[in-house]
């Protein structure tokens, strides 16, 4: 009504600035968010200032896939910069460029939504490019979990689950998938905030051993420890590998 951005704060560091696209145009959203970066660095120091557009009247306002993130760069260096150092690729899939404001990456494809994703990260695959792929599935988070819907998220994990013998099927024998997550997202919860259920934790693979259970993870670094491990590159320090558990041995 007063055709002024919407801002607010969640649980994470950040700081969303939302707007109909009709009110203020996407390209002015972004210069407002490009300018609340500026402020929001030195002793504030939030993560991340992220652009929320959307559309539709009163009682049915949707966000778009224009949304944007502008991001602090990592405050050192993540298993990205380690494996693009070492001359291998590095692709992020979906908003990872926006999480690590490009740092770390050789190629990127910033889709913006789940099936737009699972294609891409196909079309990487393909490339027989050794390196990392990192993809990030947006729908669960963006569409269903902070907007309490466990319909729609139901049904997008079995759009997913559909998808998910295409990405085995495009796997090479050297390649290993891994599936997890950076929280919960209980579309269920009274609260449209980020959940604290632990986080499955999936691999497969040629080499991986079947019916293996790795137990609790103590930390997300185990992931990174254990690309690391895989692909033989310098570690970030942190964190503690599981590829020695999880592989076959004398497989080639």
């Amino acid at each position: 009504r007063t055709g002024n951005p919407i801002v607010y704060t969640s649980a994470d560091s950040v700081f969303q600035i939302a707007a109909h696209e009709e009110v203020i145009q996407i390209e002015k959203l972004y210069r407002i968010c490009e300018v609340a970066r500026v402020l929001l660095t030195g002793e504030l120091n939030v993560a991340r200032v992220i652009a929320r557009p959307f559309i539709g009247e009163h009682d049915n306002f949707k966000r778009t896939e224009k949304r944007k993130d502008f991001s602090l760069l990592p405050p050192r260096e993540t298993i990205l910069d380690k494996v693009s150092n070492a001359g291998l690729m590095v692709a992020g899939v979906g908003k990872i460029e926006d999480i690590f404001a490009f740092q770390g990456l050789t190629d990127s494809n910033h889709t913006t939504n789940n099936q737009s994703t699972v294609d891409a990260t196909i079309e990487f695959i393909n490339t027989r490019r050794p390196g990392l792929i990192f993809a990030n599935i947006i729908d669960f988070d963006q569409l269903y979990g902070h907007r309490n819907n466990p319909q729609g998220y139901a049904e997008a994990l079995e759009e997913f689950d559909e998808r998910l013998p295409k990405i085995l099927a495009a796997l090479s024998k050297n390649d290993v998938l891994m599936i997890t997550a950076d929280h919960g997202n209980d579309p269920t919860t009274p609260s449209t905030d980020h959940s604290r259920e632990r986080v499955p934790l999936l691999a497969a693979g040629y080499k991986v051993k079947p019916n293996l259970n790795i137990g609790t993870r103590k930390s997300f670094c185990d992931v990174a420890a254990t690309i690391s491990a895989m692909l033989e590159v310098e570690s970030t320090g942190e964190g503690e590998e599981f590829a020695k558990d999880i592989l076959l041995a004398n497989i080639h």
